[in-house]
């Protein structure tokens, strides 16, 4: 397993970390994408830390907790062996501050997953959001302060926009306080918006990215093809509302997927997460898995590299024309040359 640093920091990270959404699922959105126990999440980690997987990430929101609560008994015993990224800021309870990034509600997020997770510090925690109704300043000190108190380690942000970004990082460097480091962002072959203006941003302000969803949703497994039925046990039919994409678009990207995997003898799968760890600022790929199969497929994503050819024919494949102004931008290379 390879490390990279993570963004401008001496943190090193495994280019893989394998996401804990499929823990505790029951019911609803979280039951859709799994309902791995502890004894399961057990030989999860298991595999991972043989193959030199050590980062696991997790929420507070993924199945009220349950996932931290799991992801807590699966490492317990070898904390010194793992790195454990959390989030926080959506609501979790239904008093008015257990919601946002406010000191308040921070404070006690970071406490109640420590608590989950049956650790003294977590090694990334992360925004889970923008919080627009709460000073930039209070969230930074806060963070700051929880550095301080040796609870959390290092902070990054997620689902931010780059304004989010670039205001909070300003503040950051203006009062001392800790920079962001990471940004888990949405980022896959048929999910490319990335690239507009946060993967610049990373560039300039040395930000590594943490892709979520590098499957697209689990459209980039391998079992959809063109003219084909969707698979009877798919999370797709309960959650296919997220990160939607035309059928023709992703049939294309998948046909180039199935050429590329054919010249390589790798799966769909490896080849779309082996395409991600050649672009700019990536420092880990988030795998989820519903098996212990499926685990063991993700991890043939490392150890190879696609073919400048075979990238090309991937990027040209699931190429789109982005949004104003970035198209106008990219029509003055001089100017803005492209980060890829």
């Amino acid at each position: 397993m390879d490390y990279r640093q993570l963004g401008r920091s001496g943190f090193k990270v495994p280019v893989l970390s394998l996401g804990t959404m499929t823990f505790g699922g029951s019911g609803g959105f979280f039951g859709a994408l799994g309902e791995t126990d502890a004894a399961a999440a057990t030989r999860m980690v298991d595999i991972c830390l043989d193959a030199g997987l050590t980062l696991f990430d997790s929420a507070d929101i993924y199945s009220d907790g349950a996932s931290e609560e799991i992801l807590g008994a699966a490492i317990k015993g070898r904390r010194d062996k793992v790195l454990i990224s959390t989030k926080a800021t959506f609501r979790f309870g239904d008093g008015p501050n257990d919601i946002g990034s406010s000191r308040h509600h921070l404070i006690a997020a970071c406490e109640a997953a420590l608590k989950r997770l049956g650790t003294d510090y977590i090694d990334l925690f992360q925004l889970h959001g923008f919080d627009a109704l709460t000073p930039v300043e209070e969230t930074l000190s806060t963070l700051d302060d929880l550095v301080r108190a040796g609870k959390i380690r290092y902070v990054g942000v997620s689902n931010f926009s780059g304004w989010h970004l670039m205001k909070s990082l300003a503040v950051a460097d203006k009062y001392g306080y800790p920079r962001y480091v990471a940004n888990q962002t949405y980022y896959s072959l048929i999910g490319r918006d990335y690239e507009w203006e946060l993967m610049p941003l990373g560039l300039d302000q040395g930000l590594g990215a943490i892709v979520w969803s590098p499957l697209g949703w689990s459209r980039l497994t391998g079992k959809i093809r063109r003219s084909q039925p969707r698979p009877n046990t798919s999370r797709l039919h309960d959650t296919g509302f997220v990160a939607q994409v035309s059928d023709d678009y992703l049939y294309t990207v998948i046909d180039a997927l199935d050429t590329v995997a054919d010249e390589t003898g790798k799966t769909v799968a490896q080849v779309a997460l082996n395409w991600l760890l050649q672009r700019p600022t990536v420092s880990s790929l988030i795998i989820g898995a519903r098996t212990e199969d499926q685990l063991r497929d993700n991890l043939g994503a490392v150890g190879w590299n696609l073919t400048p050819a075979q990238a090309k024919l991937l990027d040209d494949a699931s190429a789109v024309t982005p949004a104003y102004p970035y198209w106008h931008q990219r029509g003055m290379p001089e100017l803005i040359p492209p980060p890829v």
